[in-house]
């Protein structure tokens, strides 16, 4: 049997006048798009425009929800609000999302936690629980995106939603599973080459090296490229191009 894997990017993480990557290049290369929803970036003009595109590219879209960051771009950790707070907050954001969608005429299939709170999430199981709250409130057949062995992996299995684990294709890994900050040297994958293989034997072999080079188990549903470098279109080509050398099938989380 043919394995099939989702190719996920960040995408729609602009404002205003000011832009963030190359979205249309990469929604020629993607399966599915994760759509900032106003918080750590994103407006309502980018959001519907994001979704409008992917529709036309046959790509499906997801929201992500972040932390009330512009200035910090989601990536800083925000304390004091409690999960009730943080739960409303990410039903906010998605039903953002599902207006400008549906302004597009496309629809949302997918949440992914952006940045710092997705960090956060992986390991606190009271913020995990508090965002799967949210998805299972604004709509129960929504896919949970999640880190595999984690927090919101037990959060959103709890909450009876359905789960796609996710992998990263141009980040490192520490031995405990979670991913090496960016603010450590290295973190970042540029080969895309050294990028594409990893992604082969997450996805074939069901395992990928730490930084330490320590061989972690990981489950992969979809793999995550970012959108944010001048290289990710070139790099998300090569990555898609070794899946497909290797048998692997594309297609998005909950369709186009």
């Amino acid at each position: 049997m043919t394995r099939t894997i989702d190719l996920n990017c960040d995408m729609g993480e602009g404002f205003g006048p000011w832009k963030m990557g190359d979205d249309a290049g990469m929604l020629d290369v993607v399966t599915s798009a994760n759509v900032a929803c106003g918080f750590h970036a994103g407006d309502p003009v980018i959001m519907t425009e994001t979704a409008r595109l992917a529709l036309e590219k046959g790509v499906g879209i997801g929201a992500h929800p972040g932390f009330n960051d512009l200035w910090g771009f989601g990536r800083r950790t925000i304390r004091g609000d409690t999960p009730r707070e943080l739960e409303r907050m990410v039903a906010y954001q998605i039903g953002a999302l599902m207006g400008c969608a549906a302004l597009a005429g496309h629809r949302v299939g997918h949440v992914k936690a952006h940045g710092a709170l997705y960090n956060v999430a992986a390991v606190e199981p009271e913020v995990a629980g508090a965002i799967a709250a949210a998805v299972k409130a604004v709509d129960r057949t929504l896919i949970f995106v999640v880190p595999p062995f984690s927090a919101l992996e037990r959060a959103g299995e709890e909450a009876g939603l359905r789960v796609a684990r996710e992998a990263f294709a141009d980040r490192t890994y520490e031995d405990d599973g979670t991913l090496t900050p960016r603010s450590v040297s290295g973190s970042v994958i540029h080969d895309a080459e050294a990028a594409a293989q990893r992604v082969v034997r997450m996805v074939l072999d069901g395992v990928v090296e730490s930084r330490s080079g320590k061989r972690l188990p990981i489950v992969a549903d979809t793999v995550c490229v970012h959108g944010d470098t001048a290289s990710a279109v070139a790099m998300a080509r090569t990555i898609r191009r070794a899946l497909v050398t290797a048998g692997v099938g594309l297609a998005p989380l909950a369709g186009p």
